[in-house]
């Protein structure tokens, strides 16, 4: 390597970093895993710009990030032709990004962003891809997602632990809850339950609670606390399940926030919540209402479930549908 070009390179990594890109695929849960790895990215590089690259339906989550700067969006997962790779390559090029972080584990997507030219491409060392990223990190298939997602800050010589999961909750959408509750006619600074079962996609799936268990919940919270009203959230996801349980409880209340940022204050007034796992649960660790979360296996390797605030429930063979209402029950109420 000749001298001129020995000195581009050290003038590079010599020069302070201020543009940073991260393609992160997958789905709302999985970009709330991210978020302490890009607080703790911001952290360490205070003046920096930090975009990501994420799918389309996952860009309103970062209406909560207090570390991203700008959502650029990409179908990962869809039939893309060579004009829509060519367009998004086209696209990191232009905002000319010192380095990009890629929290996946396709060679082919490695491939792309050498083909930006970002100057430092971190990733995972995963398969003949790796060769193509100036630093490779191992990927640890035992830890925690969070944790594994966290440890491609060793790209940047940042070993530090990872911090909590945290979101910024903008004033509108506080204002937002409060009116809303007052439209529904909820007693002010009393609470609420807050139910929601967030894999409930269809109502027969395993990662789904049964209705007849939640319909045991709710009768059986009405008769331990009759004044302490119950609230089902309704998200993009699980439609079925509302209309399920409204079909058997009329009187239930139902609200439907319609971004993360709002229903994350709605979770933020309740005095508890009742969930399954997913963004939903992670939303409540994150502005840290108390938590009763009915999960699987997976669910607990997926995320590092440790907090005062949390009470996990799992189910002793991967099926929700094995977990007792009365157990619920009791953790809620204690009786």
């Amino acid at each position: 390597m000749g001298s001129g070009a020995s000195r581009q390179i050290r003038s590079f990594f010599s020069k302070p970093m201020t543009r940073f890109l991260a393609f992160i695929p997958g789905s709302i849960g999985d970009q709330l895993l991210c978020f302490p790895t890009l607080d703790d990215l911001k952290c360490h590089y205070p003046q920096a710009q930090i975009d990501v690259m994420v799918e389309p339906r996952a860009k309103g989550v970062y209406r909560v990030s207090r570390a991203v700067n700008d959502v650029l969006t990409f179908n990962f997962a869809g039939r893309n032709g060579p004009a829509d790779w060519g367009n998004l390559i086209g696209q990191v090029r232009d905002r000319e990004y010192d380095a990009c972080l890629y929290f996946g584990q396709s060679r082919w997507i490695n491939l792309l962003l050498w083909l930006t030219g970002v100057p430092k491409r971190v990733g995972y060392a995963s398969g003949w891809g790796s060769v193509l990223l100036t630093d490779a990190i191992p990927l640890k298939s035992q830890q925690d997602l969070a944790t594994q997602y966290h440890d491609l800050l060793q790209g940047f010589g940042l070993a530090s632990p990872r911090s909590e999961l945290q979101i910024n909750l903008p004033a509108a959408d506080i204002e937002w809850a409060e009116s809303e509750q007052t439209r529904i006619s909820l007693p002010p600074e009393q609470g609420y339950i807050l139910l929601c079962d967030g894999g409930a996609t269809t109502t027969a799936a395993p990662s789904t609670y049964p209705v007849t268990h939640w319909q045991s919940i709710v009768k059986g919270s009405i008769e331990r606390q009759p004044d302490l009203p119950l609230l089902a959230l309704q998200t993009s996801d699980n439609g079925a399940w509302v209309s399920a349980m409204t079909n058997a409880n009329p009187n239930l209340k139902v609200i439907y926030p319609g971004d993360l940022g709002k229903q994350a204050a709605i979770i933020a007034g309740a005095n508890v919540l009742i969930c399954t796992g997913g963004a939903t649960l992670y939303l409540g660790l994150a502005v840290q209402t108390y938590l009763v979360a009915l999960l699987n296996r997976q669910e607990q390797w997926r995320s590092h479930l440790d907090s005062e605030r949390l009470v996990a429930i799992y189910s002793p063979n991967g099926n929700l549908a094995d977990i007792p209402p009365i157990q619920v029950l009791e953790k809620v109420w204690g009786h």
